[in-house]
């Protein structure tokens, strides 16, 4: 199934006035009607919302398609595809136009993964995001991997000994998290859903879901650094994000990507402040 994955990070570089928030939230308001966001203009929280909402205006509006030439669907376990005007296109075309695609953001980041094919084939898709940081702030790193424990398996927490030190542990908690809210995500479950019942075996490049092999499944590992100004001074943020797409082969792929280079061809960052400056643009 060659549907190419493309991914859109948008960096919150910087606070933001009320101003702008208005801006942002009253075009999700009219052009994302289904986004029940309430107005929060003191919530950073309810504005990651709105960016995440403004990813998949921004990126018709890339592909030259106006807001009247398109609608955002949903399937009864929640999953969104935009489906694109029939008028002008033959049958064919217009059935391997459906757009699949899938929000998510943590802290600093917000992000969209999305593909274009078939409606059955595009929907199952997912994007896991994790910031490389201990929550809350000063707690130590084996104390904020052992309050994630009951979302990993036996195995997985052999990955994150507290032997093998801080960095790598919370770099392999990061991944297994960010791998598993992707196929979560995917696949349309609940947020009630159970963790422990799926198992990564990074080693290995292979997954497994109730103790049966998930097969068909693409995942793809990257990183993301950002530099976000905060009170006038510059802070590294690092993320880890995973996308996860159903392509019904018969084993399941692992892609790591491991420089910026590698992401280049699929992955486009933006800031804030590029995001704003398009808002009228993103209307017509």
């Amino acid at each position: 199934m060659d549907c190419p994955l493309l991914v859109w990070m948008l960096s919150l570089n910087r606070d933001v006035t009320t101003e702008e928030y208005d801006k942002c939230y009253n075009l999700v308001r009219e052009c994302a009607p289904h986004a029940k966001i309430a107005y929060d203009c003191t919530s950073i929280d309810s504005f990651r919302q709105i960016l995440c909402q403004m990813l998949p205006l921004l990126m018709m509006r890339h592909r030259r398609i106006s807001r009247a030439k398109w609608k955002d669907c949903e399937t009864s376990n929640g999953k969104h595809w935009i489906e694109q005007s029939p008028d002008d296109m033959p049958p064919e075309k217009f059935l391997q136009s459906m757009i699949g695609y899938h929000l998510a953001y943590d802290n600093s980041l917000c992000g969209m993964v999305m593909t274009q094919g078939r409606q059955r084939q595009v929907i199952n898709i997912g994007l896991g995001v994790k910031q490389l940081s201990v929550e809350p702030r000063g707690v130590s790193v084996a104390a904020y991997a052992e309050s994630f424990a009951h979302k990993l398996t036996p195995l997985e927490l052999t990955f994150i000994a507290p032997e093998l030190g801080d960095e790598v542990v919370l770099r392999r908690l990061c991944i297994l998290l960010s791998l598993k809210a992707a196929y979560i995500k995917a696949v349309g479950q609940s947020r009630g859903f159970d963790w422990s019942r799926l198992e990564f075996n990074i080693p290995n490049e292979s997954a497994r879901g109730d103790d049966h092999p998930l097969q068909g499944w693409e995942f793809r590992v990257f990183k993301a650094q950002l530099g976000v100004q905060r009170n006038g001074t510059v802070i590294e943020e690092s993320y880890q994000c995973a996308c996860a797409f159903f392509r019904g082969t018969k084993e399941s792929k692992f892609i790591w990507h491991d420089n910026a280079k590698d992401l280049e061809a699929w992955v486009q960052f933006i800031n804030i402040d590029q995001m704003i400056k398009v808002i009228p643009k993103l209307t017509a």
